[in-house]
């Protein structure tokens, strides 16, 4: 299978200039034994690299390339398959854009083409060489400082240190995890997870329920939630609790029902974040939005969770407007080093900017992921990068301190 890889990176500064074309030289002789093919665009701070060739031996390629201690914030901004190669004739090929013009580079590029046709007209590769060489992308790069330029120190507080508390009773239990902003050290949320009694998955606690008890006991577990939330002494915190969404369709008088427990246990409704997930599929939409607003109506706020993820996607955006929305983790994974989800990410924040809605990303578990997302406007964060979940009880949280080096 003929694959091909485009990625852009940044030359570390104590690399000369010079030993460019040594390092041209021994990819050229590498590439051809590997049979692979590809043209190198060098700006005197960026690389920009199309690679193309077997899969495997692309691979292989890539990958050392990224452990290449010459330069850093490699991001992969393509990876395509197609029936021939671009570049058929050339091992790999050097344009130094300080050297040339803008309109000479392209056209060289064109004819070092084996598929000038294809370049010309609707290549993908094509309109990634013509916005590097234009320089049009520079907004939507950041440029990151070394994963370890930051120390992650734990925080213990007298919340944290608190016995667990164990729901007596119950047939399932709650961990909690803080919605940060890292530079404001401080908590947006907590949000209560739901597990079994011995701190079991979400999954190992639904699936011991039948189809027709799943959303009664999705809905009854939130008294446990707020329950162990009130024992831990959160009354003057925010508090996120997850719902299916066919929750609030399937059972009877579900908003009333939990307004009620909100009450009983020593919480208001404005304290109160409903997280919906995306992954199940809303069925009856109208029944569903109308119970949304029955929340909204009583002070509730309202997340969709796992943004990106799920059926509704944009419809729920469309449908109606939530007080913010959680990047899932699939997008945030690596995001770093991923174009496409970079991409992504930016047009999310984008929307939500223009429709008011706060955002938040999830799953974060790398500081690379986290100084990206930062760079890119988020503020508010989840994952194990600053507090892992803690069955009944309150974790330490780890704020970021950078290093006096950096």
């Amino acid at each position: 299978m003929l694959t091909t890889i485009i990625y852009r990176s940044h030359i570390c500064e104590d690399v000369p200039v010079k030993a460019l074309e040594k390092m041209v030289e021994a990819a050229n002789s590498h590439n051809r034994q590997s049979d692979v093919t590809g043209i190198l665009l060098f700006n005197g701070t960026h690389f920009f690299q199309l690679l193309e060739g077997p899969a495997e031996n692309v691979q292989a390629i890539y990958e050392h390339i990224c452990r290449d201690a010459r330069h850093h914030n490699v991001v992969e901004l393509m990876r395509d398959h197609g029936p021939s190669r671009r570049f058929g004739n050339v091992g790999m090929e050097l344009f130094d854009l300080r050297l040339h013009d803008r309109d000479e580079v392209m056209q060289q590029v064109l004819d070092k083409s084996t598929t000038r046709y294809q370049m010309a007209y609707n290549d993908r590769a094509l309109q990634f060489f013509r916005t590097f060489v234009e320089a049009t992308e520079k907004a939507n790069y950041f440029e990151l400082p070394p994963a370890d330029a930051w120390d992650f120190i734990p925080e213990e507080t007298a919340m944290s240190l608190q016995p667990e508390v164990v729901a007596k009773g119950a047939d399932c239990s709650f961990a909690f995890q803080p919605i940060v902003d890292p530079f404001m050290q401080q908590v947006v949320s907590w949000e209560a997870l739901v597990r079994t009694p011995s701190g079991g998955s979400p999954a190992a606690y639904f699936e011991k329920l039948t189809a027709d008890d799943i959303y009664a006991s999705d809905l009854t577990s939130k008294q446990v939630a707020l329950s162990m939330a009130s024992a831990l002494g959160l009354q003057s915190q925010t508090l996120s609790l997850n719902l299916l969404p066919m929750t609030l369709v399937n059972v009877p008088n579900a908003v009333d029902f939990l307004l009620t427990s909100i009450e009983a246990n020593g919480f208001v409704p404005e304290q109160i974040v409903v997280e919906f997930t995306e992954r199940e599929a809303i069925s009856r939409f109208d029944e569903f939005t109308h119970s949304v607003r029955q929340l909204k109506s009583a002070g509730i706020s309202v997340t969709i969770d796992h943004f990106g993820a799920g059926f509704a996607g944009l419809q729920l955006l469309a449908q109606f407007q939530p007080d913010r929305i959680k990047i899932n983790r699939d997008l945030i994974a690596n995001v770093h080093n991923s174009g496409p989800r970079q991409a992504i990410i930016q047009a999310i924040i984008k929307c939500c900017t223009s429709l008011e809605i706060q955002f938040c990303a999830v799953g974060v578990e790398k500081p690379e992921e986290w100084m990206w997302l930062e760079s890119a406007g988020i503020s508010q964060f989840q994952g194990h990068l600053f507090a892992s979940p803690r069955l009944g009880a309150i974790p330490a949280i780890s704020w970021p301190e950078k290093k006096p080096d950096f």
